[in-house]
C-alpha cells in the first residue's frame, strides 16, 4: 500500500497550488481520501475528504470556498485545488486514506489506515 504526494511548493499568497495523491494497493474505489496540513509547531489539522464511492466533498472551515477536493479513479490519484493561498496555509500537506468500511468521523486521524510522507506548502510574498 503506498500514497505518494506531489505538487507543494513555494507560491505568493493569492495563488495556486493542486495538490496530488497517487494511491496503490487498496481498493481505491471504496476508499474514503482525506487531507490533513500541519504547520511548524502545531497540531495535525483535517482539510478535506472525500468518499470516492458517494463523492461527497467536505472541507474544514479554514479552508472552505478555497479548496476543492476531486479524484480520477481511472488513475487512483484525488486533487486538492488551493486557491487565494495565504500564509497561514503553510505546511506539510498529508494525504490519508481508509480502506475500510464502517462509521467513523472523517476528522479523525485515527480513522485512516495509510498516509503518504507529505509534501511541503509554502505561502510566502
Amino acid at each position: 500500500v503506498q500514497l505518494v504526494e506531489s505538487g507543494g511548493g513555494l507560491v505568493q499568497p493569492g495563488g495556486s497550488l493542486r495538490l496530488s495523491c497517487v494511491a496503490s494497493g487498496f481498493a481505491f474505489d471504496r476508499a474514503h481520501i482525506a487531507w490533513f496540513r500541519q504547520a511548524p509547531g502545531r497540531e495535525l489539522e483535517e482539510i478535506s475528504y472525500l468518499g470516492i464511492r458517494r463523492n461527497d466533498p467536505t472541507y474544514a472551515d479554514a479552508v472552505k470556498g478555497r479548496f476543492t477536493i476531486s479524484s480520477d479513479s481511472a488513475r487512483n490519484m484525488v486533487y486538492l485545488q488551493m486557491n487565494n493561498l495565504k500564509p497561514v496555509d503553510t505546511a506539510v500537506y498529508y494525504c490519508a486514506a481508509r480502506s475500510r468500511e464502517g462509521l467513523f468521523v472523517w476528522r479523525d486521524r485515527a480513522a485512516y489506515d495509510y498516509w503518504g510522507r507529505g509534501t511541503q506548502v509554502t505561502v510566502s510574498s
